[in-house]
């Protein structure tokens, strides 16, 4: 689940997204200040636009908002005020944490990717990593399904060719840290970080 609110930008709207789901596929309902967004294939709603935010909660921010208990039962309050049915049960884990490469093998169809095996502590995620200082042994910052990039971009399960991702590892560049190396390479920490540990920025 991400929640994005910018006043300055698109008005007083508090965009939630629950599922990423391609434009076609989706079908929208509006009930009093929501629009209930839900996949036309499956039926279950993939998101909400709220309209006239701030009449219910002071919101505030430039972008994506701190998903918290907080913040999922206000939303919650105000689709049941509307009328919707609908309560969110939002995933509340840290989407940035410290992984360690496991393992890192060569790409069967891409010579400049690889596809390395990394533990995030509750669990060990295949992701496809084109930095060209990727190793096995190496603390990293992983954004898992669901985080958002200071760039905006969400990261979601995908195929990079023929094999599947779970995941991003990161450079400091694309965490948008100061002073970020501009050659392409991953951010490597050092062996002070706990593995599973959400990582700040």
């Amino acid at each position: 689940m991400n929640v994005f609110y910018n006043r300055e930008g698109i008005g007083d709207v508090l965009l939630v997204s629950l599922k990423p789901t391609a434009d076609e596929e989706r079908a929208f309902t509006k009930q009093g200040d929501v629009v209930r967004i839900v996949s036309e294939r499956t039926g279950e709603p993939v998101g909400y636009n709220i309209f006239s935010a701030s009449s219910y909660y002071p919101f505030s921010g430039n972008g994506p908002l701190e998903v918290n208990e907080e913040l999922v039962g206000i939303i919650n309050d105000i689709l049941a005020k509307n009328g919707c049915d609908d309560q969110i049960d939002a995933d509340l884990s840290p989407k940035f944490v410290v992984g360690y490469v496991k393992e890192k093998a060569k790409h069967p169809n891409a010579d400049k990717l690889s596809v390395c095996q990394v533990d995030v502590g509750d669990e060990v995620l295949q992701i496809v990593c084109g930095a060209p200082n990727v190793a096995e042994g190496q603390k990293v910052v992983v954004a898992k399904i669901g985080a958002v990039m200071p760039s905006g971009l969400v990261i979601q399960e995908s195929e990079l060719r023929g094999v599947r991702s779970s995941g991003m590892i990161c450079s400091a560049r694309e965490l948008g840290l100061p002073n970020a190396p501009q050659e392409k390479g991953i951010l490597v920490l050092s062996d002070e970080y706990e593995v599973g540990q959400p990582f700040r920025f």
